[in-house]
């Protein structure tokens, strides 16, 4: 097991550990303890009273936040025709088909996320066992499998952030940068909070989110009250 280091030993003595802070005290806790001499991602992890073995609770999806989160996505889009055209108007940082497909299949994958159009998914299909593993294959869920390219694109590029449960239960998502102000990471918080909230899944009884955590990509984990949004 690896050791703590001396920055992060000293920002976690600045977290009370028994404490649920309110989403706007730990977003203003978070930013004061990053230590990293690089702007730090602000991550959200949710810890749900789920089973991701039934169906109905393999919950997946993507939401736009507000404010973006700080970092440019690079797109690419699976399309031909009319919505080729869209996608490059739209801003798609590489548009293509049957070349696109050999190009990943050869081993380039210089990109965040992909969009393909349903016609195209045959093809897109076969690229599975290299996109899949890295989460990077375009899912109905997540509205990256689309003929409204345009939407897909621009929603992309505005900030939309994808989520998934994994087999413990819990998503971890993303909601801006350490440098963005309290106020705009806060709202971000909020649009994913009320997403994940307005989803959950009428099979599941009792308490929905067991546990709640904000943190920066090397800083300590703070707890927050969710009833408190």
């Amino acid at each position: 097991m690896s050791k703590k280091g001396k920055n992060y030993i000293a920002a976690a003595k600045a977290v009370d550990a028994d404490k649920l802070y309110t989403p706007e005290e730990a977003v203003e806790l978070v930013k004061k303890v990053s230590f990293a001499k690089f702007d730090e991602t602000v991550e959200v992890a949710y810890r749900l009273n789920l089973d991701p073995k039934q169906a109905d609770q393999q919950l997946r999806g993507a939401v736009v936040l507000p404010n973006g989160t700080g970092k440019t996505q690079r797109v690419i889009v699976f399309a031909t025709g009319e919505q080729a055209k869209q996608a490059e108007a739209a801003g798609a940082d590489i548009v293509g088909s049957d070349d696109l497909v050999q190009k990943i299949s050869d081993g380039w994958l210089d990109f965040d996320v992909a969009v393909a159009t349903p016609p195209m998914m045959a093809k897109v299909g076969r690229l599975g066992r290299v996109l899949g593993p890295k989460g990077l294959m375009p899912n109905p869920k997540t509205g990256t499998v689309t003929m409204d390219v345009t939407k897909a694109v621009n929603d992309i590029k505005a900030g939309q952030v994808a989520y998934r449960v994994d087999k413990a239960g819990i998503i971890h998502a993303p909601i801006g940068k350490v440098s963005f102000d309290t106020a705009k990471l806060v709202e971000n918080f909020k649009m994913l909070n009320d997403t994940l909230t307005r989803i959950r899944p009428a099979s599941v009884k009792g308490v929905y989110i067991k546990s709640l955590t904000l943190t920066s990509t090397f800083g300590p984990g703070v707890a927050v009250d969710q009833a408190k949004f």
